[in-house]
């Protein structure tokens, strides 16, 4: 196999209804780690949005529990690439992803910034930075905002961008109208450059927390108010990703995929994980609602997800006209017994877990 044969691969298919597979290749086999870094940035940068960081902050998800979440949103997020949308481990993640976003009142202008992070931020290492042993093409750059875009309407999100100028337009104002310092963004900020430190040997960690910050650019160095990196720095920084860059050029293309399981850095799951467990479960209805609240009919036909299961899940709430109008209004995936709770935590599904990685 020669070193381009997947950009030729690529380019032989279409941007748009072949989104999925060019994101599966670029993911996979031609720059596995640089996405790994790309989007751990990309959510990064989520946690200077002070409604984000807040709401992330007062879970504890992302610092009480930081390395399981780090696994859980690595896994989710890359079962949707390997497996796509249709019926299988791809589709069960995209119903846990938006039973979990779901179960808390966010904004439908912080769901369309953090999905422009994802289409944004690797353009942005590959290409603008240039981290990439070869840049993204504007064929490459079209099937990432393609897929995303896909993404974004299966989550129900609105006012979708239609290009990767929009994504790009509307990432750039919403950082420069948005970012503000809040103690809840900066725990979470700290708990995962701490987690970030694991990754690497005992005898390297203090370097690689200053490398990690030298990456960092200045609008979040200064939103989360930590002491600027020195020139030096973030200087060696630069160079050492650049000559990483050199190097996995002149290397053998990756024939056989490395899919995010297969990443050593996820430690939460050594016997394997089941997609319905991961992630939170901040409602505390006893009764298990496995359907997808957005149910976009693209995907699940007129009918929604699974309505048979839907309907036999009943809510354990009385039959007063109170508790079965509440029921009736229920969104799905929601239970109304649970309206008046504001407890966040993890509830255990008591599912044997299943080896994925077989």
């Amino acid at each position: 196999m020669k070193r381009f044969d997947w950009r030729d691969e690529i380019h032989r298919l279409d941007a748009e209804a072949d989104c999925v597979r060019i994101m599966q290749i670029l993911n996979s086999h031609e720059f596995p780690w640089d996405m790994g870094r790309a989007l751990g940035i990309a959510l990064y940068r989520t946690y200077a949005v002070p409604s984000i960081g807040e709401l992330l902050g007062d879970t504890d998800q992302f610092t009480g529990k930081t390395q399981k979440r780090y696994d859980d949103t690595a896994l989710i997020l890359g079962n949707m690439i390997r497996h796509g949308f249709e019926p299988g481990k791809g589709r069960d993640s995209l119903r846990r992803m938006n039973q979990m976003h779901r179960s808390y009142d966010i904004s439908n202008d912080d769901y369309r910034y953090v999905l422009s992070t994802f289409v944004i931020m690797p353009v942005r290492w590959l290409n603008d930075y240039g981290y990439g042993w070869r840049k993204l093409s504007d064929h490459e750059i079209s099937a990432i905002t393609h897929y995303y875009r896909k993404l974004g309407k299966y989550m129900g999100i609105k006012d979708i961008p239609e290009t990767y100028e929009g994504f790009r337009e509307l990432l750039d104002n919403y950082e420069r109208d948005h970012f503000a310092y809040t103690e809840g963004g900066r725990r979470v900020s700290d708990a995962t450059l701490d987690l970030m430190v694991t990754f690497y040997p005992p005898r390297v960690a203090g370097l690689a927390r200053k490398f990690s910050m030298a990456i960092l650019d200045e609008s979040l160095i200064t939103t989360f108010r930590y002491d600027p990196p020195s020139k030096a720095m973030r200087k060696s920084a630069d160079i050492a990703l650049k000559l990483r860059a050199k190097v996995v050029r002149r290397m053998k293309p990756r024939e056989e995929p490395l899919w995010a399981d297969m990443n050593p850095n996820i430690r939460s799951y050594p016997k394997g994980y089941d997609v319905d467990q991961l992630g939170t479960f901040p409602a505390t209805c006893p009764v298990q609602h496995n359907v997808d609240p957005v149910a976009h009919e693209e995907l699940y036909g007129k009918e929604g997800d699974r309505p048979a299961e839907a309907a036999a899940e009943s809510c354990p709430v009385g039959t007063g006209p109170t508790e079965a109008e509440a029921a009736e209004k229920a969104p799905a995936g929601s239970c109304p017994a649970d309206a008046g709770s504001a407890e966040a935590g993890t509830a255990e599904t008591g599912k044997t877990p299943v080896d994925e990685r077989a």
